[in-house]
């Protein structure tokens, strides 16, 4: 066989495989687009369901009527857009991930493609759990933190006019004869919310929360892969404390609670992941002890960089001529 037949032998399949990663990503394309255009037909439903938090907050502090604004013609268009692209994407991740599973698994052994899918199945239901946590808890405190940070100064003047005396005049004021009545000064301070900033604080908080509850299936496929180790994760407890920290501070909005909040939940998932990862590797010690490549009490994992103390005392040799 010439040098020429081995190039094209081996150019067909790649070939044969550009043309199946070509038709996956159509197949992906077109379940976003359609679950896009779904999530756009209900796109006033879901508006006003993603709107619900700042909502119920603003009643709760006796506004009887939120209402909220846009200030472009094309603002409330391109709003809509945005929920039908999150949408869409979470509509379709699951005919996504299933093309890019038909893509994978023919390379991938039994074992193998028996490891890898609950990860798939997993991932899609940890991002729900993550989004609706945000919706239904954290996007409401952050909510009642601003609004009620703003509304405290109207709260403590309230309370400061029934504690001090009038001042000289005030009965001849509009209104004084049901009570004190204070001079009208300053600028009142109102909150007009726009639907398009509103919107961007919940979907970055739920976006945020979504991806941050995939760390237990990232870390447990690592430990799968062997990227990772149960005890090389305890010894990065402190990097990833840091970590969090930084990722609490770039998603959330500046408030301390939000923050504490998905530091919290985050590294808790981190703990998580660790005794995941711990199960994985107990499953494959098994496996290599019912093959007889390890003996009993032995590990797999048992690498001296993953030890918490790995350094060792240095011992120096005595100079055969002393």
């Amino acid at each position: 066989m010439s040098a020429q037949d081995e190039i094209e032998d081996s150019a067909a399949p790649l070939l044969e495989h550009l043309s199946e990663l070509r038709s996956r990503l159509i197949y992906s394309v077109m379940a976003f687009l359609v679950g896009m255009i779904i999530c756009f037909s209900f796109g006033g439903m879901l508006l006003d369901f993603l709107l619900m938090p700042i909502e119920r907050t603003m009643r709760n502090l006796g506004n009887p009527n939120p209402v909220m604004q846009y200030t472009a013609p094309q603002e409330y268009f391109f709003t809509l857009i945005r929920i039908s692209v999150v949408g869409g994407l979470t509509i379709s991740f699951p005919v996504i991930a299933y093309q890019m599973w038909r893509f994978v698994a023919p390379g991938l052994y039994r074992n193998e493609k028996n490891a890898f899918l609950p990860f798939i199945i997993a991932s899609p239901v940890l991002f729900l759990i993550g989004a609706a946590f945000a919706h239904y808890v954290v996007v409401p405190l952050a909510m009642a933190f601003f609004l009620g940070f703003a509304d405290l100064p109207s709260f403590v003047s309230a309370i400061m006019a029934d504690a001090l005396p009038p001042p000289e005049g005030s009965a001849l004021l509009p209104g004084a004869a049901g009570g004190t009545a204070l001079p009208d000064t300053g600028v009142d301070i109102v909150f007009n919310g726009k639907v398009n900033e509103t919107l961007d604080i919940t979907l970055k908080m739920i976006v945020a929360f979504g991806v941050c509850f995939q760390l237990p299936v990232l870390l447990t496929l690592m430990g799968s892969a062997g990227l990772a180790s149960s005890r090389g994760l305890r010894g990065t407890r402190k990097y990833a404390v840091v970590g969090i920290l930084i990722v609490a501070a770039l998603v959330t909005p500046p408030d301390v609670t939000t923050q504490v909040i998905l530091f919290v939940v985050v590294y808790g998932l981190y703990e998580v992941s660790i005794h995941l990862v711990a199960a994985v590797e107990r499953k494959k010690d098994r496996a290599a002890r019912a093959e007889g490549i390890i003996g009993e009490g032995e590990s797999l994992f048992d690498f001296p960089q993953d030890d918490d103390d790995p350094e060792e005392p240095e011992t120096t040799e005595e100079d055969p001529k002393a």
